[in-house]
């Protein structure tokens, strides 16, 4: 070390010593604050506090933090409230449900599936394509074989009565241009790290509503929608697809933690570089969730209104995301 740092180094810790404030604020930064305990989950929207729960209680019980994240969204998948992730979610422009999944582990494991029509757990799906396929993604026709390989249901396919009866309505008022934040979605996006810093995540959705016949957004894309690293953290996205894909949100905000971002940093960061690369930026809307190998964690978005729901082994609660407008 040299004179200069040795006696830098000298002066910052008699500062600290001497001066009880400064100490003080050094201990109680920011950066501190907001490290929690692990296991640490952390999902999107309102739905992800059942879903947060559910995947707590597949943790404690096996242990896999991968089990957490399949079975967290599952939940979400089989609520029929919900009209943006599962088969009850809203259809397409030619009334079809398709559904997007991807799911992914620190070690690098992912698999993903898109564009698939009447199997209820597009995430266990995805589990398949990364544990028992030498591919990442398999999508479509595709990916209904693998399904019925498998022994994965069938399920009839007819829109919830709630996606039906918003779909009629839309074919008489839209003029087949979705707006976004009136006519979208709110997929389920969620990672999470077990007690001896093991990540995991996973996402799921029904896509954009009304979109065109095999669109495919974000969520199953690898980096896009999700991504995890166990030597840095995790990510994953919500919002409109093609802004997240243009600028490989999650691989973006993974990539700034591993160059010395924080989670909130990194966020923020993704997010100015999506509002730089779209001109609709008024009608569009982003948020990212991560978390750093440490359990730091932070979330962004574009516009407010993005909350996030924050499991721990002993509270599940609801967060709002600050954002940049």
């Amino acid at each position: 070390m040299s004179e200069r740092r040795k006696f830098i180094k000298k002066s910052l810790l008699g500062s600290a010593l001497f001066v009880p404030s400064l100490a003080n604020a050094f201990k109680n930064s920011p950066k501190d604050s907001i490290i929690g305990e692990k296991p640490l989950i952390l999902s999107t929207w309102n739905h992800g506090l059942p879903a947060n729960a559910a995947a707590i209680s597949k943790l404690k019980e096996t242990g896999s933090i991968l089990d957490a994240m399949e079975t967290g969204v599952m939940d979400t998948e089989l609520d029929l409230s919900n009209l943006s992730v599962g088969l009850q979610g809203l259809p397409d422009r030619e009334g079809i449900t398709t559904l997007d999944a991807s799911i992914m582990t620190g070690d690098g494991a992912c698999g993903s599936v898109a564009f698939v029509r009447q199997i209820k757990h597009p995430i266990s799906l995805a589990r398949v394509v990364m544990e028992k396929t030498p591919h990442v993604m398999i999508v479509g026709e595709g990916a209904r074989q693998l399904a019925i390989a498998e022994g994965f249901p069938l399920e009839k396919e007819e829109l919830s009565p709630n996606a039906k009866a918003a779909y009629e309505k839309w074919k008489i008022t839209s003029k087949y241009k979705p707006i976004i934040n009136i006519e979208n979605h709110d997929t389920i996006g969620m990672i999470g790290i077990d007690k001896d810093g093991n990540l995991a995540g996973s996402c799921t959705t029904s896509g954009l509503a009304y979109k065109m016949h095999g669109r495919v957004g974000d969520s199953p894309i690898i980096g896009a929608g999700l991504f995890v690293d166990n030597g840095v953290g995790a990510a994953t996205a919500t919002g409109l697809g093609e802004s997240i894909i243009k600028i490989c949100g999650s691989f973006l905000i993974v990539e700034l933690m591993r160059q010395g971002r924080t989670p909130q940093e990194a966020c923020e960061e993704a997010v100015k570089r999506l509002i730089s690369k779209n001109d609709n930026i008024n009608d569009l809307q982003a948020g990212f969730l991560a978390i750093s190998k440490e359990g730091e964690f932070g979330a962004y978005a574009v516009h407010p209104g993005f909350n996030f729901a924050k499991g721990t082994l002993s509270s599940n609660i609801m967060i709002d995301s600050k954002s940049h407008f």
